[in-house]
């Protein structure tokens, strides 16, 4: 097959943009040959069960899946009785970016609350915290939070810590959608554990797909208590892999060295670079609007800059209503892919 995409073109609309790590393609090589018996029974899902052991402590449980909509949904659903809903950020993933999946294929309730930078709190969570017992009411029994968020926000240790244990004292348990749980802990300088299972996070849902894996999640339950059933609901969901050692191999990879970290802490700093020289370059026009944590900017333009832009480089816009628009940035966007980036923007806001 000859090559149909040009290797050099690099954008800013997603991590998702970005291709396979080569150490990722590499361990998918050496995972394939031979048999291997299916659907999870294979040599490296095994292994993997004992590495996230390591990351995130000796009760975790791994479920390897497809995709983050598969794995948050999954998740979700081994929580919750059919009467169950979850509080959750206005802007989180499972509400904006899922089209209706945690509802229409789970039957559960979201319960959304607005929020100024993506990230919950116990005094926010108390806006939906109530009405236990009501048989009019969806009852709130989870809390979802997102690290780092759609917003590209970080949670700390000790905010985490104070969500889990409001959430508890209530009743509820407490979800992590993690699809880029990697680049909170190059951002937080701290292990998986840390701001998980040592704080109260019940089940995480652990993006790789996002931080250079070809495809794939996994579902981490850290207590086995709070969830139910995943071992029959990731094939009711759709989300068993018949050959899950290529899975499994992507994960490996990340978390037995520190691929994980280098590809994380990378992109992060790419944001950084990113922003800094934008906001060295005070471009007329030009306002942020969330604080870069990650590996996100989040900026406003002035009207038709941003098609302008997007003539070179592929973006999204956030909220059109007010010309909010994203920027993201992956382990392989480069400093001169940052600095053509940022000349283009100069050049496009001057001649305005």
């Amino acid at each position: 097959m000859r090559q149909l995409h040009d290797p050099h073109q690099r954008d800013f609309a997603s991590d998702n943009y970005a291709g396979a790590h080569p150490e990722i393609l590499a361990a998918l090589a050496q995972a394939n040959g031979g048999h291997q018996p299916a659907y999870g029974e294979d040599t490296y899902t095994a292994h993997l069960q004992q590495v996230m052991k390591e990351h995130f402590g000796p009760a975790t449980e791994t479920f390897p899946v497809f995709n983050g909509t598969g794995a948050n949904v999954t998740a979700l659903t081994s929580l919750l009785p059919r009467w169950g809903a979850v509080i959750t950020a206005k802007s989180a993933h499972i509400n904006v970016d899922e089209n209706g999946a945690p509802e229409r294929i789970s039957g559960l309730k979201l319960l959304p609350i607005e929020t100024s930078d993506g990230k919950l709190t116990p005094d926010l969570i108390d806006q939906e915290a109530w009405g236990w017992g009501d048989e009019h009411r969806a009852q709130p029994l989870a809390v979802s939070i997102t690290n780092s968020t759609e917003l590209g926000t970080l949670y700390t240790v000790e905010e985490i810590r104070a969500i889990a244990e409001h959430a508890h004292s209530n009743g509820m348990v407490l979800h992590l959608d993690g699809a880029r749980l990697s680049n909170a802990a190059a951002a937080l300088d701290a292990p998986f554990r840390d701001f998980t299972t040592d704080v109260g996070v019940d089940i995480v849902s652990f993006g790789g797909t996002k931080n250079g894996m070809l495809y794939g999640e996994a579902i981490l339950v850290l207590d086995p208590t709070a969830s139910e059933g995943l071992l029959f609901l990731r094939k009711l969901s759709m989300q068993l892999a018949s050959k899950m050692r290529f899975v499994s191999a992507q994960f490996l990879a990340l978390l037995t060295g520190d691929l994980y970290l280098r590809s994380a802490r990378h992109a992060n700093a790419m944001a950084a670079r990113l922003r800094s020289s934008l906001e060295q370059a005070d471009l007329p026009g030009l306002e942020f609007t969330h604080a870069t944590q990650a590996n996100a900017v989040f900026a406003v333009l002035p009207p038709g800059a941003a098609d302008e832009l997007r003539q070179q480089f592929r973006f999204y816009d956030w909220n059109p209503a007010i010309g909010e628009v994203r920027w993201m940035t992956s382990f392989d966007t480069t400093e001169q892919d940052v600095d053509t980036f940022v000349e283009a923007i100069t050049a496009t806001l001057k001649k305005r």
